[in-house]
């Protein structure tokens, strides 16, 4: 294994001497969609959780959830956390969330794969900005993908609830009894959980920062990679046998063998892939191209996985159980577009945005985020205020005792 690696890798260096230009030019298509997509839309969010962890809000969240997560998906309470930040700032959030949460002992093995498998999901940023109106230019769309791509991924977080022994990890280690309800129960979780921190908020703000820009960098780095691999293959037979063999399998299952080039593509880099499946043919009917996008999206890419790996590799979290259950996330997905698409789908001749010059910037959201930002923002400090309080009273009173 060791020795095809190292001849990849000489294979890879050869290529990069002996044709510069083509790996010069997929380098900086690469970088362009890591600093205009994926850099503005995962690193607040990244921030953002590794805070979140440190204040106690998600062991808050995990014993508020814990009723509803265990008996669903056979996950601690404290997954219902990662399932928010997971569906909300995409993928390689939920699986740098799981392995923090395995490393501190809250999940074991089973709980781990059952959770990073249905979590590691696109953006809605993403989703909505990029490929909708980017690639396929039609807003419109953003409905039917999300439906299909976060639908299948709570349907498959179900299944995985059958995967792995039946043995779960206690509702929390930090607590003597459950007294009181559930909601007195979950503010003393949080607090216990900051008192355990214990880091003052700037410390915590600049590890996180920190943190999330060594996570990012990577990202964009594996992107990159993926981005001059794809770029290299299309030069030679390779590229042109995988799309052949893909053609005749296509054809086979009566899906457009002209998609064919599209599933390569995503199944290396998804943002390429997704691109490719807006921008094929026009005789290609639109309910295959959105199947074709939401698979893609659903499957993530051998650069999402190999995201997911760099994280997931401290843990003793399986890839190939992370890696069936991508692909069984893109086939529902890609089912559910069709199941969907006759009630849902965009009516033909209608008013529709055109966006073919439309020059995407992801933070810039679809909703008027000018008089939204400052309630959230003003959401966000009186919670934080709230913690900081309560956290006072309890070890005052605590102190009194």
């Amino acid at each position: 294994m060791l020795e095809l690696i190292a001849a990849s890798a000489l294979l890879c260096l050869y290529m990069l001497i002996r044709y510069p230009e083509p790996g010069f030019i997929a380098a900086i298509q690469g970088i362009t969609i890591w600093w205009d997509i994926l850099f503005p839309a995962l690193f607040p969010f990244l921030v953002i959780s590794e805070m979140l962890l440190g204040f106690g809000i998600v062991h808050f969240l995990g014993t508020l959830l814990d009723p509803l997560m265990r008996p669903l998906f056979r996950i601690p309470g404290i997954g219902g956390f990662v399932v928010a930040m997971g569906f909300a700032s995409g993928y390689p959030v939920g699986a740098r969330l799981t392995s923090q949460l395995s490393e501190q002992g809250l999940l074991n093995r089973d709980e781990g794969e059952r959770l990073v498998a249905f979590t590691t999901s696109s953006d809605p940023i993403f989703l909505i900005g990029a490929v909708s109106i980017g690639f396929f230019h039609d807003v419109r769309l953003a409905v039917i993908i999300a439906i299909a791509h976060y639908g299948a991924a709570l349907a498959l977080g179900f299944l995985m609830r059958f995967h792995g022994t039946k043995k779960l990890t206690p509702a929390t280690n930090d607590l003597p009894a459950k007294k009181g309800s559930l909601l007195v129960r979950s503010f003393n979780a949080m607090h216990i959980a900051r008192l355990k921190d214990a880091r003052p908020i700037g410390l915590l703000l600049q590890q996180a920062i920190r943190s999330s820009i060594e996570l990012v960098f990577v990202i964009g780095g594996l992107v990159v990679f993926f981005s001059v691999i794809i770029a290299y293959l299309s030069l030679g037979p390779v590229m042109e046998l995988l799309t052949t063999c893909l053609r005749f399998l296509l054809q086979v299952i009566q899906i457009p063998p002209a998609l064919s080039t599209s599933l390569i593509n995503g199944f290396f880099e998804v943002t390429l892939g997704a691109k490719s499946a807006g921008q094929a043919s026009e005789a290609v009917p639109l309910v295959y191209k959105v199947a074709a996008a939401t698979f893609i999206l659903s499957w993530g890419g051998l650069s999402v996985h190999a995201q997911v790996v760099s994280i997931l590799h401290r843990t003793n979290i399986r890839y190939i159980t992370f890696a069936i259950a991508r692909l069984i996330h893109g086939v529902l997905a890609a089912c559910l577009v069709f199941l969907i698409w006759k009630p849902l789908k965009p009516i033909e001749g209608a008013a529709a945005p055109a966006f073919s010059n439309y020059n995407y910037q992801p933070w810039r959201m679809l909703v008027n985020y000018e008089s939204i930002l400052p309630l959230a923002i003003l959401g966000g400090l009186i919670v934080l205020l709230i913690i900081i309080d309560y956290d006072k009273r309890i070890t005052a009173s605590r102190e009194l005792k």
